[in-house]
């Protein structure tokens, strides 16, 4: 399984097999393939939302309060990262995400300036960290309340803000997208370590696929197998699984044209 490591350069997803502090810079994907005219971003779909995340959050807080008592000390599935790290990980994500949205000029150019950390060798890198002593009931609100302040910045925000992200100058619908993706996921992560299910529903799915993926051809399964698939997480008939991925956090008519990587 690779890993959505993010570090305090760049802040976006990095196929490896373990975090690493320094990602490659983002790099366009083979030109074998180019994407397909009708996969993703599909005229008159729904724009994403902070409705449509705060939905995201809650449905993995309620399915990943059902393993509470479990020990979060293990694996988050295949990452390096135990559980509790991962959702430290996700909490710091969509935080970073609405401290870009924040400025009366948002950056366009790099990340804010945090003093970014690390708690143990191949640790998350982060500037949220959560009490252990708080148990898991702390551990989910810290997540509400990271959520929650992206949303309020998605609220805010008109759609011709425009920040900084590693894979594209984002709009608030990109950053309401990566915040989706990020929960999704890394609940897929958490719940894989915890040995319990997670299925998010199939808009969601679709809705971070159309906005984050145009390189992904549509049809090819299902939405959630699809964004496993496109994140690196598994194989799908007759598509082995991915080595290298990204997504494309610009508005696509501010993209460059995205294309497969040959998998696809």
């Amino acid at each position: 399984m690779t890993e959505t490591a993010e570090t305090p350069g760049s802040r976006g997803p990095r196929p490896s097999q373990s975090p690493h502090p320094h990602p490659p810079a983002p790099h366009a994907l083979s030109d074998s393939d180019s994407s397909d005219p009708d996969s993703s971003d599909a005229p008159g779909r729904s724009p994403l939302t902070a409705s449509d995340l705060e939905r995201a959050v809650q449905l993995a807080i309620s399915a990943l309060g059902a393993a509470r008592e479990k020990d979060w000390s293990v694996p988050a599935g295949s990452l390096r990262w135990d559980c509790w790290e991962t959702v430290e990980h996700l909490a710091d994500s969509l935080l970073y995400y609405a401290a870009q949205l924040a400025p009366e000029r948002p950056p366009l150019s790099g990340p804010l300036p945090f003093a970014w950390g690390e708690r143990r060798p191949e640790g998350p890198v982060n500037i949220v960290f959560l009490d252990r002593e708080a148990g898991t009931a702390g551990l989910f609100q810290g997540l509400e309340a990271c959520a929650g302040m992206l949303a309020a910045m998605l609220r805010s925000r008109p759609p011709t803000t425009r920040a900084y992200h590693v894979y594209g100058v984002a709009d608030p619908e990109g950053f309401a997208a990566m915040g989706i993706v990020e929960t999704l996921l890394h609940t897929y992560d958490i719940a894989e370590g915890l040995g319990i299910g997670w299925t998010p529903p199939a808009d969601l799915c679709a809705g971070v696929i159309a906005r984050l993926f145009p390189q992904v051809p549509a049809g090819i399964a299902e939405p959630w197998p699809t964004l496993l698939w496109a994140t690196g997480r598994i194989a799908l008939d007759g598509r082995p699984r991915r080595t290298e991925w990204r997504w494309y956090s610009a508005p696509h008519d501010e993209a460059p044209q995205a294309h497969t990587d040959g998998n696809a």
